[in-house]
Parts: C-alpha cells; sequence; structure tokens
C-alpha cells in the first residue's frame, strides 16, 4: 500500500524530530511505498539537508512551516465574506465553554507527569471549531491561499468580538490589542498548512493511509486529506503536543495561554475524533489524549522502537568500567535538573567517598550551553578541592563529556562506564535514555516523571523529582549492593528486549496498516478498456521490491508534472511542492 509518512520538523530532515523511529519504521516496512509530506521548522534545518532514504520512499514534498510569504491573493467580497464567518466561528469556538485543560493551564506551569482539568470540549463547541476549520480549508482550496487573511485587520477583529461577546471566558475577555495580535499571529502560523496544494487527487488524495508522526501542524494535513480525499488516518504520539504547549508557554499573559491552549485543545479533539487509530507511545501519552477527548477503542499503545544491537556487547557482559561509577546521559537542558543531581552527588560523596559522577551529552541550544556554564559552576563550588580539570575524567568526581570523546566513543561506552545509571529529570515524556541503559544491563535511578514508571516495570529504582535526598539514597543503596545491581540489570535488559525493540515496533505499525486499509471503503475505481469497473485492481499489498523493477523520480514544479528518470529536483520558494527520492 502507499503510506503517506506526515511530519513537522522532523523526518526526512537531518535534525528532525523522531528521525530516527521514522526511518526505521520506513525501512522496516520495505514491502509498502512511502510518500513524505515534510513540514520544516526553521531556514536552518533546510540547509541542513536530508537523511538517506531507502527505496520504498517514492516522493518528498516539503512546505517550510516557518515562513509564508503573502500569496498576494485578493479575495472578492464573497470570499472575503465566507472567510469572516469561518474565521469568527473558530474564534468564537475558543472563546466560549469548556477547553481541554493539562497541568496549569491557567498558570503556564505543571508538574509534567499527568494530565487534569477538564478534558472534553463540549459537543457544540467542538462541531462549531471542526466546521469553521474545513470552511476556511475550503476557501483556501477554492481561492488559492489563506495568508494574507488570516494576516489581516479582519481576522484580529473577528477574534476581538468573540473575546467581547456574551458567554466568552472572562480570561478571554481581559484580552487587550496587544494579546489579540499574538493569538492572531500564533493561529496565522498553525494554520498555514491549509494553504498547501497538497489535497488533490495526485497528492495526499493518491495515498491510501496518511500516518502523522505527531499530533499538532503534523495531523492538520491528515484530517484535510481525510475531509477532501476520504484518506484515512492515523496519528502516532510519543510526547503529546498539547503537553508540550501548557509546559512551553510560561510567559505569555493567561488571555493568550487560555485562547492558545483553547486552539490546540480543539485541535486535538479533533484530531482524535477523526483518525481512524491512534497509537500513544505510552501510557502516559495516553492518559493526555483520553482527557482530550480520544475514544478508547481506538487508542493502541505502540511503545518505540529501538535499535539493541548497538548496546549488544555491553548488555550480554553485563561488565563495567567502574563499580563506584554513577552515568547520567541525556540532553543537557533544564528540564534534565543536573542541578538536583550535582546536590544529590554531594551527599553521595559523603557516605560513599569513592564515587564519581559522569555526566555526558551535549547542550541543547543556547539555553542549553548556559545551564551547563552553570552546572559547571555549581560543580565547582560543591568540590572546591577538586574543581581543576572539571571538563576531564581524572581525580575530579564530576566529569562533564560528549559521545565521541576519547573517553566514551559511543553511547554504549558511556553506559559501560558505571555501575549506575541516573534519571534526575523534571518533565520526561518517554525516557529514551532509561531503554539504552537497559539494554545495556544497568540497574538505574530514576524519577517518578512521564513514562518512567511505565518503562522501568520495577527493574530500576524510582524517587520523586526535585528531592536530591532521595535520589542520594536510593543512589547509595545500589552502590553498596552489587548482586541487587546485578539482578535489576538483567530483568532491565529483558523487559527491553521484549517490548522496546524496533522489531516489536515495526511488526504492530504492520498489523495497524493492515487492518486501517482492510476496512476503508475503496475510494479510486480503476476502469477496464469497456469502462467496466475491476475489482482488486490495486490491491493493497500490490507493491513488491525487487531488482527487477524499474523505479523513477517523480517531479512537480510549479508549471507541470510528468514522470522522469534522474535525480532529484528539488524547488525552495515558500510553499512550493518540492519532490524527489533523495539517495
Amino acid at each position: 500500500m502507499r503510506i503517506g509518512l506526515l511530519t513537522e520538523g522532523g523526518y526526512p530532515y537531518v535534525s528532525g524530530d523522531a528521525r530516527l523511529w521514522c526511518d526505521r519504521l520506513v525501512r522496516g516496512l520495505e514491502q509498502h511505498e512511502f510518500d513524505i509530506y515534510a513540514l520544516s521548522r526553521s531556514e536552518h534545518q533546510e540547509d541542513e539537508g536530508w537523511v538517506p532514504l531507502p527505496p520504498q520512499v517514492d516522493r518528498v514534498i516539503t512546505a517550510p512551516l516557518w515562513a509564508a510569504e503573502d500569496d498576494g491573493v485578493v479575495y472578492g467580497r464573497r470570499a472575503r465574506r465566507r472567510f469572516a464567518e469561518s474565521y469568527g466561528e473558530l474564534a468564537a469556538a475558543l472563546c466560549e465553554g469548556g477547553v481541554a485543560e493539562g497541568p496549569g493551564a491557567g498558570s503556564g506551569k505543571g508538574s509534567g507527569k499527568d494530565p487534569g482539568g477538564s478534558a472534553e470540549a463540549p459537543g457544540v463547541e467542538a462541531d462549531r471549531f471542526a466546521s469553521a476549520l474545513y470552511g476556511l480549508a475550503e476557501l483556501a482550496r477554492d481561492e488559492g491561499g489563506l495568508v494574507g487573511a488570516l494576516r489581516s485587520e479582519t481576522a484580529v477583529r473577528a477574534l476581538e468580538r468573540a473575546c467581547r461577546a456574551p458567554g466568552a471566558r472572562q480570561t478571554a475577555r481581559e484580552a487587550r490589542v496587544p494579546d489579540l495580535l499574538t493569538v492572531a499571529a500564533h493561529l496565522e502560523r498553525a494554520l498555514r498548512p491549509l494553504s498547501l496544494d497538497w489535497y488533490e487527487d495526485d497528492g495526499l488524495g493518491a495515498v491510501d493511509l496518511c500516518h502523522a508522526a505527531a499530533g499538532g501542524a503534523a495531523a492538520l494535513p491528515g484530517l484535510l486529506a481525510q475531509h477532501f480525499c476520504g484518506v484515512p488516518l492515523l496519528v502516532t504520539e510519543y510526547g503529546v503536543r498539547l503537553r508540550t504547549h501548557y509546559l512551553a508557554d510560561t510567559d505569555s499573559s493567561p488571555a493568550v495561554r487560555a485562547l492558545l491552549a483553547a486552539f490546540h485543545g480543539r485541535l486535538a479533539a479533533e484530531t482524535y475524533r477523526r483518525a481512524a487509530v491512534v497509537t500513544p507511545g505510552n501510557t502516559h501519552a495516553r492518559r493526555w489524549q483520553e482527557r482530550c477527548g480520544a475514544d478508547r477503542e481506538k487508542l493502541r499503545t505502540v511503545y518505540p522502537g529501538m535499535d539493541a544491537g548497538h548496546f549488544a556487547e555491553v548488555g550480554e557482559s553485563a561488565e563495567c568500567v567502574d563499580p563506584d561509577t554513577l552515568v547520567w546521559v541525556g540532553r543537557v537542558e533544564p528540564a534534565k535538573d543536573l542541578i538536583s543531581l550535582l546536590h544529590a552527588f554531594a551527599e553521595i560523596r559523603k557516605e560513599e567517598p569513592k564515587t564519581r559522577l559522569r555526566i555526558v551529552g551535549a547542550p541543547s541550544g543556547a539555553e542549553g550551553e548556559a545551564y551547563l556554564g552553570h552546572c559547571k559552576a555549581l560543580a565547582a563550588q560543591l568540590f572546591p578541592d577538586e574543581a581543576e580539570g572539571l571538563h576531564a575524567v581524572g581525580d575530579n568526581p564530576v566529569s562533564f563529556e560528549e559521545i565521541g570523546g576519547p573517553e566514551v566513543p559511543t553511547l554504549a561506552d558511556a553506559y559501560a562506564s558505571g555501575a549506575v545509571t541516573v534519571l534526575s529529570s523534571v518533565v520526561e515524556g518517554f525516557p529514551i535514555s532509561l531503554v539504552e541503559a537497559m539494554f545495556c544491563a544497568r540497574a538505574t535511578v530514576s524519577t517518578d516523571v512521564g513514562a518512567v514508571v511505565e518503562v522501568i516495570g520495577g527493574t530500576g529504582l524510582v524517587v520523586p523529582p526535585r528531592n536530591p535526598k532521595a535520589l542520594a539514597e536510593a543512589c547509595v543503596t545500589l552502590l553498596r549492593d552489587p548482586e541487587r545491581r546485578e539482578r535489576l540489570g538483567a530483568a532491565a535488559r529483558a523487559r527491553a528486549l521484549e517490548l522496546f525493540t524496533v522489531e516489536q515496533n515495526i511488526t504492530a505499525f504492520h498489523g495497524i496498516y493492515l487492518e486501517i486499509v482492510s476496512r476503508t471503503p475503496v475510494r479510486r475505481v480503476v476502469l477496464d478498456g469497456t469502462g467496466e469497473p475491476l475489482p482488486f485492481a490495486a490491491p493493497a499489498e500490490a507493491h513488491v521490491p525487487g531488482r527487477w523493477t524499474e523505479r523513477s523520480t517523480r517531479v512537480v514544479a510549479r508549471g507541470g508534472a510528468g514522470w522522469v528518470a534522474g535525480p532529484p529536483v528539488r524547488a525552495t520558494p515558500p510553499f512550493a511542492a518540492t519532490e524527489g527520492a533523495p539517495g
């Protein structure tokens, strides 16, 4: 079958989110054909290019989500009226009634662990939002785009009327002009996929199934493909975008937070309502989806697939370089709470003076760089007599390293260098570093956030977040008990090999693909020479890979389309279709 894989800031870009997961899925399902529809997140991401793609990727179509030039479309009176009505309905749906809430939705703060508050959007408001969304999409399809209209004064005035209307929520009524401008700009960016030309019979209408690799913007083209072409939609979320919005938006005014939370909540609810199947990556994500209105009958938990082969040698030997060493691995950023880990390590050193701590990972952006500097300064303050040479492994109790250095050339070497792997996060989705440690048969000490307890499943110690004392006590317990470390490590490896491998992930999605297509009505009728329909003319499993088949590259550019052989051709203007089969 032909799968339309929908991504936002992800595959096939080199620095894309969930890049490894998508690449493993596509390569593992070589009996299917894939069309990749990718929304890029920045110009830098586009400049970095794509990862090498397997032959089952037939074409890649990209569009920038980070920029959109005014398309120059000038609406006539009737089109302006259609826009005002649909956008006004959308704004009204955001201002009135209940909205899916998460932790700290009103304050912008949350524990990052469990969803809370009101979950299901009232039926009337949900239908109102959906009607407005598809009304805008139909207008964009008929008139050629929405960019100018979404940036117009008409849009801001519609928001203002909705916020001042009787029945609007208190937080919406408090919105001032700067708040309205901020919300309008955010909605314009979020609704850019509505202006794309992907929703024709030679685009997403030609696929058998749309698979959105995330919610939010990635799923929006799938909603429109279903609306216009009847293509079934599968949505996979390893980190729920609505939760990410709640945790990230901490600086905006209450009115802005409330209106944007309403938009993302309504979009999530509509996505779950229209999807044939929703596959959360863990129970933590599943609880969020249920709170946002997802039907339990549609939910299938599918754990991320990871390559256990990279860690096989370390896991099978179960030996560590230094039994007195703790190891932390991950991206250096505030959410990882290395500050608490360093304070905990100071307590550990009082009980076990020979213990070392290796912090292995690179900073994430400018914020990560600043946080890394702060952590190094704190380590120097906590261990003043041993601060010299803090950047290297030696006589110092704390070291800051990156993968690829002389001491830790690979990830497996990082986990092999210590007896216990530690995770100290205050916010976490699916803890990949814990699974890697489990593949390496390492005992773990983790904070109880996100899907940690679900992943560990009793094979490691779990403590409350932001509690250095509890973290220190758990680490000391394992450092003093090598037999227990070995038992926990062996159990952790067995659990990881059973639940978190690439093979189980690919098998699960292959079955889900076939299930969805098997219950989807035939949308395209193939006729024979006499005009009679040909049943089963395009079976779902028609693609049989082999070297005897000749591949071609379909090139679409402004002005025409055709089948040609040769290298990929790529166009770069914003929202211009770009296709190819890069190798």
